[in-house]
């Protein structure tokens, strides 16, 4: 029994004192800090370094590159060069007058100018009468005054009586504003009556005229002459030539209501003042022989006809020997006739062209062309700058037109074959003519 509690004391004591042990072991590790303590400084902690882990995700690729790049900055396109040529401004001929028994019958276009602009009705007197008609479809205003009204002057001559009207333009302001499209204009207009006339009493035979013959009796005609491109289908807007280049030049007759007519080109003068009487040269002449070929072996030559009231004809360039200015003047004198009128050696159109040539083929008619006595021409030479040149320029008209010259007066007692005939000289010029520069 004393054994049993021997035992039980040693087992009771060995766990006591592991018990201890733990105990101050535990004391020792783990000291109480104190109950009120300050606070040190915060320890400075060093940077770490974070090593990159392994995307989750793997970056998609194109299986082609790209070729899309930002666009560039536009670029102005080149402009291409555009040859402008001035263009100068030529009379249009667009007042017609008929010269009745006892009234002058005036129509004017409503573009008077030939500039695309319309003029006003109220902006256009005849003297001192206004418009009494207008026709609308072909845009012309009419006027009508008594030969002895409206401010008419009359002026006698030893052949003729002569009645004359100014047609006045006075533009006034387009709308509110203070501008105006043309300008002021003064046309002078003439009817023409012969003074002598047959007053036989002896009886007339009854005759009967045609309405176009009355009409070719009553009017008169305007002749015009151009200067032309090379393809003769324009007018030539510059007006300078060189020595060597081809003047083409364009004669033509407005018919207006007349019976078709034929123009010709009876003579033609070069000056260098624009006078056709002071000393010149002549290179049209015989009543339509264009003797320049024949005389200096140029080029020159009329074109063959391409309408009756059209004469076209081209002139190798050439300068006055001993003149300064380079300048010539053409002037011509013009016919028209009827064009039933048969060609004849008073009415033709000649060239020289290895013999002569007329216009229209009726070379027939330029037999009497050599009736005069022509200097003979050295090869290659010529009073014209430079012969056989074919030319590259063209020509163009800077204001030559004119009203034809009085026309025949027909008598009563002549047949009815009587062949009506108008005259008139028109001048183009200053025409420069200037020397080649040979490099």
């Amino acid at each position: 029994m004393v054994m049993k509690w021997t035992a039980l004391c040693l087992v009771a004591v060995a766990m006591l004192g592991g018990f201890c042990d733990a105990f101050t072991n535990s004391y020792d590790a783990k000291p109480v800090p104190p109950r009120y303590q300050k606070p040190g400084p915060p320890a400075r902690q060093e940077p770490s370094k974070q090593v990159p882990k392994d995307p989750s995700q793997v970056k998609q690729g194109f299986e082609t590159p790209l070729t899309w790049s930002f666009p560039e900055d536009p670029k102005p396109e080149p402009q291409p060069e555009v040859s402008v040529e001035l263009r100068h401004p030529v009379p249009a001929v667009t007042v017609a007058v008929e010269c009745r028994e006892t009234v002058a019958h005036v129509e004017v276009k409503r573009d008077m100018f030939g500039i695309g602009q319309f003029i006003n009705a109220a902006d256009l007197t005849l003297g001192t009468c206004g418009v009494v008609g207008e026709d609308n479809a072909a845009q012309v205003l009419i006027y009508e005054a008594e030969l002895h009204e409206c401010g008419s002057r009359l002026m006698m001559t030893e052949e003729a009586i002569i009645y004359s009207f100014t047609l006045n333009y006075n533009p006034q302001p387009l709308g509110g504003a203070p501008v105006v499209r043309t300008s002021s204009a003064a046309v002078i207009v003439e009817c023409h009556y012969p003074r002598k006339h047959n007053v036989s009493s002896l009886p007339l035979l009854p005759l009967w005229n045609p309405f176009s013959a009355t009409k070719v009796a009553e009017e008169f005609l305007y002749f015009t002459l151009k200067l032309m491109t090379d393809d003769f289908q324009y007018e030539r807007p510059i007006h300078q030539y060189f020595l060597g280049d081809i003047i083409n030049v364009e004669a033509t007759v407005k018919q207006y209501f007349h019976i078709p007519l034929r123009v010709y080109v009876d003579s033609c003068v070069a000056t260098i003042v624009p006078d056709m009487n002071s000393p010149g040269y002549k290179f049209i002449e015989n009543h339509g022989c264009l003797v320049d070929a024949r005389v200096t072996g140029s080029a020159s030559k009329f074109m063959p006809r391409s309408a009756e009231n059209k004469l076209q004809f081209q002139l190798e360039a050439f300068r006055f020997q001993g003149a300064d200015s380079g300048v010539i003047y053409i002037t011509c004198h013009l016919k028209a006739s009827s064009a039933a009128h048969p060609i004849d050696n008073e009415h033709r159109a000649c060239s020289y062209i290895n013999g002569w040539k007329e216009a229209s083929g009726a070379d027939g008619a330029c037999g009497s062309c050599d009736s005069m006595s022509y200097p003979p021409v050295a090869p290659g030479k010529g009073s014209s700058g430079s012969s056989g040149s074919s030319g590259s320029s063209g020509s163009s008209n800077w204001g030559g037109s004119s009203l034809s010259a009085p026309r025949k007066i027909r008598d009563v007692s002549q047949v009815p074959t009587e062949v009506f005939e108008w005259e008139g000289d028109v001048t183009l010029g200053p025409i420069p003519i200037g020397e080649k520069v040979i490099a």
